[in-house]
C-alpha cells in the first residue's frame, strides 16, 4: 500500500508573495534551477523558477515535477552575497545554498519538518515536462457530474464526480476506495491519476463510476487525521446508500473497487452491506498490516540499494515501534518509550545521518505512529473479513509489488476466501506490473512517476471484463 509520506507533501496554489530583496543582488541568478531530492529511496525532482517583477524584485515559484505539481510560490527571496535563502511557507520549507562563482550550481540544504536533506539545484534552459498519455481529454463520449451527498453518522459531506453512460440506464456502478494517506477523487499520485484513468476506461465500458475525495480532502467535510479504515468505511456506505438514491444506477449491481488500504476497506463494507453485488482488489493487503509493514519495508530497502544487515537492523526496530504501539495504550507512556526507542537508533547512527534527524522530526514520526490510523491498521488482520465475504471478488496485484508483494498476499486472500466458502473469485498476479498496475523495471516507488504510463492496458481490461461477466 501507499505509505504516508509526511516527509514531502506539496499542494497547489496559485498566485506570488513578494517580499523585496535585500543585500547585494546578482542579476544571474534569474532562471530555472533544477535538483533532486532523495526521500526514503525515491527521488523528487525540485525546479525554482526565479525572475524579476516590473520593480526589478526578485520572485520565484517552485514545481514538483514528479508529484504532478507547479508554481508554487516562493514567499521569501533573499540573496546576499552568493547566498541564496527561499522560503516557501506553503509546504513549510527552506531551502539556503551558496552559488558558484559563475552561477551554474547552488550547493545547499532543503529543510522541511525537522528533516535536512542536501539539494544541489544546476541551472537549466528546459522545465521538466510530464507526460501522462493515457490522462482522458474533453469532451468525453459519457456524461460527468459533480455530487455531493452526506454521512450523516459521521456529520460530514462527501463530494465526487460520477460518470455514466450517455444512454442504456440503470447501469452497473463501481465505487472507487483509494488507497492510505489523504488523497482525491482521482487519487492522484507522483503526477499520475489513477482513479481518473480508471473511471474513464470504465465508464467508456458501459459502467458508471463513482469517484470520492477523502474526507477533509479537496472539496469533502471532516477530518481526516482522526480517522482510521473504519471510519473510511462508514464513507463507502454513505457512497452506497446515494447511488441506491440514483435511478440511473442498477440497485443490484453496484460494486467496490479498492486499491491498496481500499483492498481492505471493501471487503469491510460488503461483509456489513448485502447491497455490494461484487469487489475488486487492486493491491489489497491479505496478511497482518504489521507483517505487511516488515515486508514492505525490506522489499524497498533492497530496491534501494540497503544491505541485509542494515534491513535486519530497520526490520528490529520498526518491530520495537509497533511492539509499543500495540502494547500500550496511555499515549503519553507511548509517546516517553517511542522517544527512547528513536534516540537509541539514532545515537547508533554515523554523524552524516545524524545530521539529517532534528527533534521536530523525531516528534513527526512519533505522532505518526500514535495516530489513529496507524494504531488500527498495524492490529487489523484482513483474513477474518475476507473469510465472510460472500459476493464475488476479483483480486489482482503486480507481480512487481513492493509495497503489497504478491505471493504473500494473494495466496492469502486466496486461503481466506476459500476458508469462507466463497465460491466466486478470481486471483491474478499481473507479470512486470507495480504496486500501481504500472509496468516497471524494479517496482520501487522511485520509478511511479518517472513512467509515464497510469495503469496498464492489460491491467484495465482484466477489471472491465471482470465486472461485466458479473453485471448483466
Amino acid at each position: 500500500m501507499k505509505r504516508r509520506n509526511y516527509s514531502i507533501i506539496f499542494l497547489v496554489f496559485s498566485g506570488l508573495c513578494l517580499l523585496p530583496l535585500s543585500g547585494k543582488d546578482k542579476p544571474n541568478v534569474t532562471g530555472n534551477w533544477q535538483g533532486t531530492l532523495n526521500v526514503s529511496g525515491t527521488s523528487l525532482r525540485i525546479v525554482f523558477k526565479i525572475s524579476r517583477d516590473s520593480l526589478g524584485t526578485l520572485t520565484a515559484t517552485m514545481d514538483s515535477p514528479d508529484q504532478g505539481v507547479t508554481n508554487i510560490p516562493v514567499s521569501n527571496v533573499l540573496l546576499e552575497e552568493n547566498n541564496l535563502k527561499m522560503e516557501v511557507k506553503v509546504v513549510k520549507c527552506i531551502f539556503e545554498g551558496r552559488i558558484n562563482p559563475d552561477f551554474t550550481t547552488i550547493e545547499g540544504e532543503w529543510k522541511q519538518s525537522g528533516l535536512s536533506l542536501p539539494l544541489t539545484l544546476k541551472r537549466v534552459k528546459k522545465i521538466p515536462e510530464i507526460i501522462r498519455p493515457q490522462e482522458p481529454k474533453k469532451p468525453y463520449p459519457y456524461i460527468e457530474e459533480e455530487v455531493v451527498y452526506e454521512n450523516k453518522e459521521a456529520g460530514i459531506k462527501l463530494s465526487g464526480t460520477f460518470t455514466r453512460p450517455k444512454s442504456g440506464e440503470p447501469f452497473p456502478t463501481v465505487l472507487l476506495i483509494s488507497g492510505s494517506g489523504p488523497q482525491d477523487r482521482n487519487e492522484t499520485v507522483f503526477g499520475h491519476h489513477p482513479f481518473l484513468v480508471l473511471a474513464d476506461y470504465l465508464t467508456r465500458r458501459g459502467i458508471a463510476v463513482l469517484r470520492v475525495d477523502d474526507r477533509g480532502v479537496g472539496k469533502s467535510t471532516g477530518n481526516f487525521e482522526g480517522a482510521t479504515s473504519e471510519d473510511f468505511a462508514s464513507d463507502v456506505s454513505a457512497g452506497i446508500k446515494y447511488l441506491k438514491s440514483r435511478k440511473d444506477v442498477d440497485k443490484e449491481e453496484i460494486g467496490l473497487i479498492g486499491h491498496s488500504e481500499g483492498g481492505i476497506i471493501a471487503p469491510m463494507v460488503a461483509v456489513r452491506s448485502p447491497d455490494v453485488a461484487f469487489i475488486v482488489m487492486i493491491a489489497g493487503p491479505g496478511i497482518p498490516c504489521d507483517s505487511l509493514l516488515l515486508l514492505q519495508a525490506a522489499a524497498i530497502g533492497r530496491a534501494s540499494g540497503a544491505s541485509e544487515k542494515e534491513i535486519k537492523k530497520n526490520r528490529a526496530l520498526q518491530v520495537r515501534i509497533f511492539n509499543v504501539v500495540k502494547n500500550e495504550k496511555d499515549k503519553k507512556i507511548a509517546g516517553k518509550k517511542l522517544r527512547k526507542i528513536y534516540e537509541d537508533a539514532v545515537a547508533g547512527m554515523s554523524e552524516k545521518e545524524k545530521a539529517s534527524i532534528s527533534e521536530e522530526s523525531i516528534n513527526a514520526q512519533i505522532k505518526q505512529v500514535l495516530s489513529p490510523w496507524f494504531r488500527f491498521f498495524i492490529t487489523y488482520n484482513p483474513r477474518p473479513t475476507l473469510e465472510k465475504v460472500k459476493c464475488p471478488v476479483l483480486a489482482i496485484n503486480g507481480e512487481k509489488d513492493l509495497q503489497v508483494p504478491p505471493d504473500e498476499n494473494l495466496n492469502a486472500i486466496k486461503d481466506a476466501l476459500k476458508a469462507g466458502g466463497n465460491k466466486n473469485y478470481t486471483i491474478k498476479e499481473l507479470k512486470g506490473l507495480n504496486h500501481l498496475l504500472q509496468p516497471a523495471k524494479t517496482g520501487s516507488p522511485a520509478e511511479y512517476s518517472k513512467i509515464e504510463e497510469t495503469i496498464s492496458p492489460a491491467a484495465l481490461k482484466i477489471i472491465g471484463d471482470w465486472i461485466l461477466k458479473q453485471t448483466k
